[in-house]
């Protein structure tokens, strides 16, 4: 006769011994067996995770590094705010530039081949940038720019292909990480030049340091994240996206909170040092703006990711950014940390918003690839403009309040485009 078999009778083992008569059986569950595919699928997931975690805390420390320094780089190399407002622009161009051409690095090298060869230049970029020479100052902005680039790309591209069920989650993850490495650069950036005596110069080539770690931890996953053949072609995605209302709305969106973001990151010390604060001070004000902006990072998407539609939180961030930027303007009684903190909170959220729409208008890895280039290269084409004029409009006026109201105009504008990019619907 065969044996009978009970899947669900058998996770439990009867406990026979010393039983005694008329006494029910006890019953001890015993755990399911996990297959090692599945435990080892789970470990790869898990050092992917730290690996994408690790790159995303070194995609800003370049960018907030400069805005704490940025009066010791003028008393040092004699550079206008224009000029100076070119170190924040230059990144931005390459964003805008490289964005677009992302997905044709990926079909050759992949997503973990293009990613190492964006950490490369990113160590590259952020070494050459303590060397004495004032051209190395703005090549290595410009291969640091070129670094990120890719990085901002595929951070979306990378949650879609391998985390998808939990997008909400891991774009809040990756993107307070982002935050945070923003926050350590602009708060040790001055003390690292003054108590440690690396100069401004030394200040900037030390995050090369966390670049290379991050580019050690990545290279295991190059040989997993293997190359895919593409559904279509680059042309035709670009073209398509090119036609889709939804496209430039999460683009725009994507733009306009990056500008007021690099705004905020190149000029806020300055704007408080002509008010009479010292540079330590500024810098930590920074500092604590990029910081609150890792909670608006991990709150802001984890609640958005929870909902199809996402137009009432749009609203929410606008409303806050509004009163954030009033104060900063208007302050006369010193509740400076107040502003910045509620500009830096609503920031970071944006951010992370911006990113998880890429992820939620998609309907693939390809698509959200090719959206996300898509965006961030209008994006930050649009983002570009924002450093530049801010500065041009202080040196103009001699006043930060024209400056100001660019802002609150580009304020309402973005709150049209998130509008449209928030609502339930997807790209196909």
């Amino acid at each position: 006769m065969s044996k009978l078999h009970f899947p669900l009778y058998e996770r439990f083992i009867i406990k026979s011994t010393d039983q005694k008569v008329g006494v029910p059986p006890v019953l001890t569950p015993e755990p399911l067996p996990v297959h090692p595919v599945q435990r080892q699928s789970r470990s790869a997931d898990l050092l992917l995770l730290v690996g994408i975690l690790l790159v995303a805390i070194n995609l800003r420390p370049a960018l907030a590094s400069v805005g704490p320094l940025i009066e010791d780089i003028r008393r040092a190399t004699g550079l206008s705010n224009s000029q100076l407002g070119l170190l924040t622009t230059l990144p931005l161009i390459a964003f805008g530039v490289i964005s677009s051409l992302t997905p044709l690095f990926t079909r050759r090298l992949g997503i973990g081949g293009t990613l190492l060869m964006a950490l490369v230049l990113l160590v590259m970029g952020t070494s050459m940038r303590a060397i004495a020479w004032l051209p190395a100052l703005y090549v290595g902005t410009l291969l640091v720019g070129i670094a990120i680039a890719f990085g901002n790309v595929l951070m979306p591209s990378l949650t879609k292909r391998n985390f998808s069920s939990h997008s909400g989650f891991v774009t809040s993850l990756y993107s307070s990480a982002m935050a945070l490495g923003a926050s350590l650069a602009a708060g040790f950036s001055v003390p690292l030049a003054v108590e440690m005596n690396l100069g401004w110069r030394g200040a900037l080539g030390v995050w090369s340091i966390p670049a290379m770690i991050a580019l050690i931890v990545w290279l295991p996953q190059v040989r997993r994240l293997t190359r895919s053949e593409p559904n279509r072609s680059f042309q035709k995605a670009m073209k398509h996206l090119g036609g889709s209302a939804l496209a430039w709305q999460v683009a725009l969106f994507m733009g306009l909170q990056s500008l007021t973001f690099y705004v905020v990151l190149a000029w806020l010390p300055a704007i408080l040092m002509s008010r009479g604060y010292d540079a330590t001070y500024s810098g930590w004000m920074l500092s604590l703006s990029q910081a609150m902006g890792i909670f608006g990072s991990l709150i802001i998407p984890t609640l958005a990711g929870r909902t199809t539609d996402q137009r009432g939180i749009v609203l929410c961030l606008a409303l806050i950014e509004s009163v954030g930027l009033a104060g900063l303007l208007l302050d006369q009684t010193g509740w400076i940390a107040l502003w910045a903190s509620l500009i830096g909170f609503v920031l970071g959220g944006s951010f992370g918003l911006a990113l998880l729409f890429i992820v939620l208008r998609s309907s693939g890895t390809e698509t959200a690839t090719e959206l996300s280039g898509f965006a961030q290269s209008i994006g930050y084409m649009v983002a570009a403009v924002g450093p530049l004029l801010f500065g041009v409009l202080f040196d103009l006026t001699q006043s930060w309040t024209w400056s100001f109201l660019f802002l609150f105009a580009v304020g309402v504008i973005k709150l049209g485009m998130g509008w449209g990019a928030g609502s339930p619907q997807t790209l196909e």
